[in-house]
């Protein structure tokens, strides 16, 4: 029986040798880790950004059944789909006026996507240029009233009336509130700040700190 005894030399880079081996094979879990963490932070970006064009486009086009597919489910739940399709459609459309989106695309300002507890948030901003049609003929102090209405509501001092066409153009930044928990089933779903109804929504369903966080 043959017994080879290294010497301090040897046993040494025997050493080195093993070590070398154990930290690249540790370097390569943590490249791999960080690879995966970052390509499902891509998906999960891209994701949001594709469904906030369907949302945004789905306003425009008034397709009130999937603004609200793409609204947060407790939301809806809570409301009640028929009367929250119903409170969309007179959102857009009643006997005073009809609002309509102006631009079919717009730029988006995405928030970064921030976890809070079991669940992920991103604030998503828009300057949305938005048309009033009212349907009755507005004289010039009825007009004057109808502004400071429009400019309160929409928060923005950039409301201008069109008297031919009886009619007001508004710029204004709208927020939307993008969701992904266990209640969306592996898909983004928003809050649409322009709506007050979503806002009082958001505040009943996530607590102070949340709100806090997010910077709302």
């Amino acid at each position: 029986m043959q017994i080879t005894i290294l010497n301090g030399y040897n046993c040494w880079g025997f050493f080195l040798h093993l070590s070398k081996d154990f930290f690249m094979k540790k370097n390569i879990h943590l490249l791999l880790l960080l690879f995966t963490g970052l390509l499902s932070h891509a998906q999960s970006t891209d994701s949001l950004k594709k469904t906030m064009q369907q949302l945004y486009e789905a306003n425009y086009l008034m397709d009130f059944e999937t603004i609200a597919q793409l609204s947060y489910p407790n939301m809806v739940e809570k409301t009640g789909k028929e009367a929250f399709l119903e409170q969309t459609e007179q959102f857009y459309e009643n006997d005073t006026y009809r609002q309509r989106y102006q631009l079919q695309t717009v730029p988006f300002q995405f928030g970064p996507i921030t976890k809070i507890g079991n669940q992920w948030f991103c604030v998503v901003t828009v300057r949305i240029p938005k048309r009033y049609f009212f349907e009755a003929k507005l004289s010039a102090e009825q007009a004057l009233e109808k502004k400071t209405w429009l400019q309160e509501m929409n928060q923005t001092k950039d409301v201008t009336f069109e008297p031919n066409r009886n009619s007001f153009n508004v710029k204004m930044i709208a927020t939307f509130i993008a969701v992904y928990d266990e209640n969306t089933s592996g898909n983004w779903r928003f809050f649409n700040f322009d709506f007050k109804e979503h806002q009082t929504a958001f505040e009943k369903l996530f607590n102070e700190s949340i709100i806090k966080q997010l910077k709302l």
